[in-house]
């Protein structure tokens, strides 16, 4: 493990982490494109929460003059010129038509291959579906390099496995999956994780197989949580609470304890859909996944609707009613907003004529703007609403006396089923 320079390529949820925690034992450069990003980080801060800036700035003050062990983050492409290992932590999003972009990968790898020299090691994290290592992103390493696949450079892939906001299953304490090119690659990719992930590795035989693994994990998840979702509609209509069948049922030592929601985010949100993608090319269609995918993209208009027969029932006039909306990030305790599914409950809401309020205290106002043209505020308002809809269960609402916020009549529903006030409606 001698003479080993990382490359990080990508700074976000995923590459920084990644990049503090390879710091901590190897030279290490981060590079992004984003100038914005790289002056916060250069500051010892971190925008998304995920390192906490007293960790950050110690890797950043041994790298102090780029030398030895440490972080340096740099928009420049020739500060990565002499690093062996590339590691691309770039995202993997849908288009409009849920269909996977895979612009990021194609970008970031054109990036590497202008650096790529011979015996370097270029290992994906993006989330991907199997195949597009060695058949989308090497072939464009290929190119620019022109160097030769599997005699020049070599490729690994090593899905990345985070909890957004989590701060006791970080990068190094999750089991992590890895592969290589060849069978020699991958016992390095393997050893070079192995040094700072204290859980632990697996070593997939092939990319394919890890790619394969890591699509499969939130496609199970979003089917489980879209069975619970619908069984929530069934429940609802027979006048029955789905949580407290959730917990009775939770009492069987092997029930899975999936809860109903709204399923968002950059991973369970969008992973089935590359292996759907994928499935559809090879005149396969995959039922079952694209059905728990339509099931969980319903839910924002479902839970707009519950909302509007509620206010019907107490008498509220919908048209200019004032609605209270709590959160807007894809989950609690984060300020991730990456398709967030909070926001088709607001559409939906606004579409039947409702005057909205968006309260996060995490989300930051300029980027909620950019991505959804939504106005939010950081700061609860002083002033009551005929309905309150808790819909990301931060730790910020569960303080706030949400009774006392509503207008006479006014409704609280509660989206996360968390909340322990009396409420009117719940998923």
């Amino acid at each position: 493990m001698q003479d080993i320079k990382i490359a990080i390529i990508g700074l976000g949820y995923v590459g920084l982490p990644l990049a503090r925690l390879f710091a901590t034992k190897f030279p290490v450069v981060g590079f992004d494109i984003n100038e914005k990003r790289i002056a916060e980080l250069r500051s010892g801060k971190d925008s998304t929460l995920e390192v906490e800036d007293e960790l950050l700035q110690e890797v950043l003050k041994e790298n102090a003059e780029k030398i030895g062990n440490g972080l340096y983050c740099s928009n420049q492409i020739e500060d990565i010129k002499d690093c062996n290992y590339y590691v691309v932590t770039v995202p993997t999003p849908v288009d409009r038509n849920n269909r996977p972009d895979l612009t990021p990968l194609y970008k970031s790898s054109e990036t590497v291959a202008k650096v790529l020299k011979k015996g370097d090691i270029v290992i994906y994290e993006s989330t991907v579906y199997p195949g597009v290592t060695e058949e989308e992103c090497v072939p464009v390493l290929e190119k620019i390099s022109g160097l030769k696949f599997n005699e020049d450079f070599y490729a690994g892939y090593s899905p990345e496995r985070i909890n957004p906001g989590d701060k006791k299953h970080t990068v190094e304490k999750i089991l992590k999956v890895t592969a290589g090119s060849t069978p020699e690659i991958g016992k390095k990719v393997d050893a070079l994780y192995n040094t700072v992930i204290s859980a632990g590795t697996h070593l997939a035989p092939t990319i394919k197989v890890a790619e394969a693994a890591k699509v499969i994990e939130n496609s199970q998840r979003d089917i489980n949580i879209a069975f619970v979702n619908e069984l929530a509609k069934i429940f609802n209509l027979m006048d029955i609470d789905t949580h407290d069948v959730l917990e009775a049922a939770g009492t069987k030592w092997n029930f899975l304890p999936f809860k109903p929601g709204l399923v968002g985010g950059h991973c369970i949100g969008v992973d089935p859909y590359y292996l759907a993608q994928r499935a559809q090319e090879f005149g396969y269609h995959p039922e079952i996944i694209l059905a728990g995918r339509r099931l969980n993209d319903s839910m924002g208009p479902y839970v707009a609707s519950e909302i509007i027969k509620l206010m019907v029932k107490h008498d509220i006039r919908i048209k200019g009613a004032k609605v209270l909306v709590l959160g807007v990030t894809f989950k609690e305790n984060c300020p991730d907003v990456r398709n967030t599914r909070a926001v088709d409950v607001i559409e939906q809401l606004q579409d039947f004529g409702t005057e909205i309020t968006v309260f996060d205290p995490w989300a930051n106002p300029t980027e909620v703007k950019h991505e959804y043209n939504l106005e939010t505020t950081t700061s609860l308002p002083d002033q009551k609403y005929n309905a309150v809809v808790l819909t990301v269960a931060h730790k910020e609402f569960l303080d706030i006396d949400l009774e006392s916020l509503l207008l006479p009549n006014g409704i609280l529903y509660d989206v996360k089923g968390i909340l322990k006030n009396k409420v009117d409606g719940r998923l």
